[in-house]
């Protein structure tokens, strides 16, 4: 394909789906201009400034897109909004005069840019619904499943896989009420002319009319708009959108890391989808590298530090407006819903197809379960009377030649040496350390809580 012999954006055919890529295209970004020139021609006819004929010639060839005339005409005039429109007018005889009356570029573009936002806004929630959803499937299903839990990457005490995920869960659920409160208050520019005052407006129509006018127009496209502003929206609007999406790539990212984790050999305790004829390396035949998990922390990586180009061009934009933001958000805006979008779909991905390893997991629990166990019985022993610095020094010593144990290939001995122990058989029967040793009743409220939230996603999602 021809198109292959120049440099193309990842994004333009390898990452995200059709349907995101649909909506920051070309082609849709001036689609939506053509409907907002369109319909600010009709709220304009209802003052006398526009006739009906000129309104159907407009409606006839709102989509006509010709993005060869338009590109040929960018390339002389160096303005790709003003392209659009003389190809738009040169395609309607009559009623292209009277397109753009008392607008500037900024009334088209940023409402058609705030429209877009939305679009795309819409489509990460339904997403990050649908991997909600499949999370609490999960959840419900190992909901009791004992896995031992790390701090510091070290073995800790055990919790449950269900209780795990949802850690994950309750990240991922904030972010969809943050992204869909940030998408309830997206805004457009408005109609307000060059400066943001409206007074191109009001030499057409009149200062009285223009509450009544842009009220209209707000309607028309179905799209609230900032009562004030410059020549722009608030670019504000940029930075709180792109970080609320690095906030769902934060989440994300944590997730992805935790199943790289997991799955390397010396845990093994879960694996991501593997194809059967997928190559993990090209000089290691054997390996499976968790390619998922490691594009979802690469592309969040990416996606984190956009925000900090939206907050420069917030700050920074002097006065009513500079053009040192217009660049950057060529790429910014799409960028970050694009990666967004492909995190989405890898994510869910991950959580359909990855597989559970239950011999790994309790291969990992016998060995370093009982350690957990040591808690339990300096309280046991402390109800009992027992001074809790010394049992305490008592099992770590007994610990510490376990863990010297484990480091040489063995079993790991804690439960036995413990029971041996003729100091502790003072405080505590065979029976009782057997019992206090048993990890499968030391996961508190995991298994509850981790039901409990499923209902929760499910009830916020209903």
């Amino acid at each position: 394909m021809d198109s292959f012999l120049n440099y193309l954006s990842p994004f333009s055919w390898r990452y995200a789906s059709p349907e995101m890529r649909s909506i920051w295209s070309e082609i849709h970004k001036r689609q939506l201009w053509r409907k907002i020139w369109l319909t600010l021609a009709t709220v304009q006819s209802h003052y006398g400034l526009v006739n009906a004929d000129q309104l159907s010639e407009l409606k006839l060839n709102v989509n006509h897109i010709d993005m060869d005339s338009a590109l040929k005409l960018e390339a002389e005039i160096h303005h790709d909004l003003m392209a659009e429109l003389k190809t738009f007018a040169s395609q309607c005889p009559q009623a292209g005069g009277i397109l753009h009356l008392g607008a500037t570029s900024m009334d088209i573009e940023d409402n058609a840019d705030a429209l877009r936002i939305r679009e795309a806004l819409d489509m990460i929630l339904k997403s990050l619904s649908k991997l909600l959803i499949i999370l609490a499937s999960q959840i419900e299903k190992y909901a009791d499943l004992p896995v031992m839990a790390y701090t510091h990457l070290q073995p800790a005490e055990p919790t449950t896989l269900g209780y795990r995920f949802c850690v994950y869960a309750q990240d991922l659920l904030e972010d969809w009420h943050h992204l869909a409160e940030i998408r309830s208050h997206i805004r457009g520019k408005g109609f307000k002319g060059a400066v943001g005052t409206g007074a191109s407006f009001a030499d057409l129509i009149g200062l009285e009319n223009l509450e009544d006018f842009e009220a209209s127009l707000s309607r028309e496209l179905e799209l609230p708009f900032y009562s004030i502003s410059s020549q722009t929206y608030p670019r504000k609007q940029d930075f709180d959108v792109l970080s609320a999406l690095a906030g769902l790539g934060a989440s994300l990212h944590k997730f992805a890391l935790d199943i790289r984790v997991l799955q390397s050999p010396s845990i093994g305790e879960m694996s991501e989808p593997f194809a059967t004829n997928q190559v993990g390396s090209s000089a290691m035949p054997f390996k499976r590298n968790p390619i998922h998990a490691e594009k979802v922390d690469s592309l969040a990586r990416q996606l984190a530090v956009l925000p900090q180009v939206a907050w420069q061009n917030s700050a920074n934009s002097i006065l009513e407006r500079t053009l040192d933001d217009s660049a950057n958000r060529r790429s910014i805006l799409p960028e970050a819903f694009l990666i967004s979008d492909e995190l989405l779909l890898v994510s869910t991905r991950l959580m359909e197809g990855f597989k559970v390893h239950e011999k790994a997991i309790q291969r990992n629990l016998d060995k370093y379960a009982p350690f957990a166990a040591t808690e339990r019985l300096m309280m046991a022993t402390s109800k009992k009377g027992a001074d809790r610095q010394v049992i305490h020094e008592l099992i770590r010593q007994h610990a510490l030649t376990a863990w010297n144990a484990i480091q040489n290939g063995d079993e790991n001995p804690l439960l036995q040496t413990l029971i041996n122990d003729s100091s502790l058989k003072q405080w505590l029967s065979k029976s009782e350390i057997e019992s206090l040793s048993d990890i499968q009743s030391y996961t508190g409220f995991a298994k509850q809580r981790a039901l409990d939230f499923v209902s929760k996603i499910r009830l916020s999602l209903d």
